[in-house]
C-alpha cells in the first residue's frame, strides 16, 4: 500500500469541511481540476472512495469520515509539535456519543467511565431528541446513541439496538411526604400529588397503564421530560416522583429523599443504538463489551449527580 501523502490529506480535509470542490479550491487557491486529481490520488492510495455526490454537494462516505477523524488527529499532533518541543502531542481517537436529553446522567457517566481520562481518547457527547440523534448516527457524526426508547426497526432499518441495563421505577419523595408507615400503591396514588414523566415517554405510558389497572385518577402536581427536573421537583417536596431510584441515588443515600413504593411491572430500559458500518469505531466495541458484561447494569452502586 502506498504511503499517504500528507499534502493530499490536507486538501481532503479542506474539501470535507467545505462540502464542495468549488469552495475548497477557492480557499486553497487551486483549480478544481487540480484539486479533484489530487483527491483521486488519495482515494487510490487508501483504496476507498472518500466522497459521494448528493446534488451539488460532496458528502463523506463511511471511509471518508474515518479518514477525516484520523486527519484531524494527525494535524492536531503536528500543531502540538510545532507549538512546543517539550510536550509531544498524542493522537487521540474520538468516541462520539449521542444521549437522549432526558436520559439519566448516572447511566451516561457509567457508560462512558471506561474511556474517561484515557490519554488516547477524546469523548464527544451530544444531547438532543431521538430524531436529531438518529440523524447524527445516520450521517456518521455519532458512533452510538444512548436512549431509553427503541427506534422503529424494520427490514430496511440500519439500526442495531443493544440492551445495556434496566432499572426499577419507584414513587420517591421527601421523608415528610412519604411518612413513617408503609402505604399501598393505590393509597399513595390516590392521596398524594404526583410528579410524572412527560406524556410522550415510555415511563409515562407505563404509569398511565398502572393507574388504569388500579382504577385511580392521580392528582398531577407537575410533569417533566427531564430526569434531573423530576429529581429537583421531588427534592422541593412538590409531590411523589415516578422515577428510577438510580436518578436520585445520592438523595436516597443521604436520607433527603425516600422510596415510598416500588412500582411493580414498571422498568426503565437503557439501550445503545448503533448503525451497521463497514468500519466500526473500535473504541465503541470496547465500551459496549464492558457494558454488556454487567458493569453498567450495576448502576445502583454508582453515586453520580444526575443534574
Amino acid at each position: 500500500m502506498a504511503a499517504i501523502n500528507l499534502h493530499h490529506l490536507r486538501l481532503f480535509r479542506a474539501v470535507a469541511l467545505d462540502g464542495t470542490l468549488t469552495g475548497a479550491a477557492r480557499v486553497l487557491n487551486l483549480s478544481q481540476s487540480a484539486l479533484s486529481t489530487q483527491l483521486r490520488a488519495l482515494e487510490a492510495s487508501l483504496g476507498h472512495a472518500l466522497f459521494e455526490r448528493r446534488g451539488r454537494g460532496l458528502h463523506l462516505t463511511e471511509a471518508g469520515q474515518i479518514a477525516l477523524d484520523h486527519a484531524e488527529a494527525i494535524f492536531r499532533t503536528a500543531e502540538d509539535l510545532t507549538a512546543t518541543l517539550h510536550q509531544t502531542g498524542t493522537a487521540r481517537r474520538a468516541l462520539r456519543v449521542g444521549a437522549l436529553a432526558t436520559l439519566s446522567r448516572n447511566f451516561q457517566m457509567q457508560f462512558l467511565r471506561p474511556v474517561l481520562g484515557r490519554a488516547d481518547v477524546e469523548v464527544v457527547v451530544r444531547s438532543g431528541s431521538q430524531v436529531e440523534l438518529l440523524r447524527g448516527l445516520e450521517t456518521l457524526a455519532l458512533d452510538v446513541v444512548l436512549t431509553n426508547a427503541p427506534p422503529v426497526h424494520d427490514a430496511h432499518s440500519p439500526w442495531m439496538v443493544t440492551a445495556l441495563a434496566e432499572q426499577p421505577v419507584s414513587l420517591i419523595g421527601t421523608a415528610a411526604r412519604v411518612g413513617r408507615q408503609p402505604r399501598t400503591i393505590r393509597d399513595l396514588l390516590a392521596s398524594e400529588p404526583l410528579i410524572l414523566p412527560a406524556p410522550d415517554t415510555a415511563l409515562r405510558a407505563g404509569f398511565d397503564a398502572l393507574s388504569a389497572r388500579l382504577g385511580v385518577i392521580p392528582a398531577i402536581a407537575a410533569e417533566a421530560d427531564d430526569m434531573a427536573m423530576l429529581r429537583l421537583l421531588a427534592r422541593e417536596n412538590a409531590g411523589l416522583a415516578v422515577i428510577p431510584p438510580i436518578v436520585v441515588a445520592d438523595e436516597l443515600q443521604s436520607g433527603l429523599l425516600r422510596e415510598a413504593a416500588r412500582l411493580e411491572g414498571m422498568r426503565e430500559y437503557f439501550l445503545a443504538v448503533t448503525r451497521k458500518r463497514r468500519f466500526p469505531n473500535p473504541l465503541l466495541a470496547q465500551v459496549l463489551e464492558i457494558a454488556q458484561t454487567g458493569d453498567v447494569g450495576q448502576l445502583a452502586a454508582v453515586s453520580v449527580d444526575p443534574s
